[in-house]
């Protein structure tokens, strides 16, 4: 059995920089091969195994079909979903069977949380005998209110959800908060004191909203 990791999260979250952490501390035993499917990646600072802008590239679908940026992206990973008995079982193939796989997903969470690509991406993984987890990152900067902590619980149990994946949950760019006791209110947070500050900052009519969030956010962070 082999063992991958999906990092995920909103762009700008912080998953290259965990990737690379990541690879420098794989260096040290030997077990970490990182793969990009990211077709608008620009640039990585650790080694790339395999890469899917070889494969299918964000520039290349936007000049010749004259998509946006987030329809060519999705064009990008529902060929790389057409293809996964292809090119993607070949290239997989090339690697050695204890090799410990890490893959640097896109930041577009409506890739994970609205359409099927990653979970049938996840589905053909776990069908070659991989046994896959979800590591979702949230930059711990908006993380400073009640209001941004449900949002971005939201969109992890969203995520979780969708996958169906273990998943580990990283507030990352610690190193920037300036106030990290504001942080760790939300580590381990209280329902009913959720629900009293969403109370105080929502209009009345939003109250049994606001307590569904509030229990929800706590499952999903």
């Amino acid at each position: 059995m082999g063992y991958a990791q999906l990092v995920i999260g909103p762009a700008g979250s912080g998953k290259s920089t965990y990737c690379s952490s990541l690879y420098q501390y794989g260096q040290t035993i030997g077990w970490t091969i990182h793969i990009n499917l990211d077709p608008a990646a620009v640039n990585f600072d650790y080694p790339v195994a395999i890469d899917i802008r070889e494969f299918i590239s964000l520039d290349d679908v936007m000049e010749e079909l004259g998509l946006g940026p987030n329809g060519g992206l999705i064009y990008c990973m529902e060929h790389l979903e057409e293809n996964l008995d292809d090119w993607l079982t070949e290239e997989l193939e090339n690697l050695l069977d204890d090799d410990y796989l890490v893959f640097d997903c896109p930041g577009q969470i409506e890739l994970f949380s609205h359409v099927p690509v990653l979970k049938n991406f996840v589905e053909h993984l776990q069908r070659k005998n991989f046994n896959v987890c979800g590591v979702y990152l949230l930059d711990s900067q908006f993380i400073s209110d009640v209001t941004k902590f449900i949002s971005g619980c939201m969109a992890s149990l969203s995520v979780m959800v969708q996958l169906e994946l273990p998943q580990v949950n990283i507030l990352s760019k610690m190193d920037l908060v300036k106030n990290k006791r504001d942080i760790e209110y939300y580590l381990n947070p209280e329902p009913q004191i959720l629900l009293s500050e969403l109370n105080l900052r929502m209009a009345p009519q939003s109250e049994k909203l606001n307590k569904a969030l509030a229990d929800l956010s706590v499952l999903g962070g």
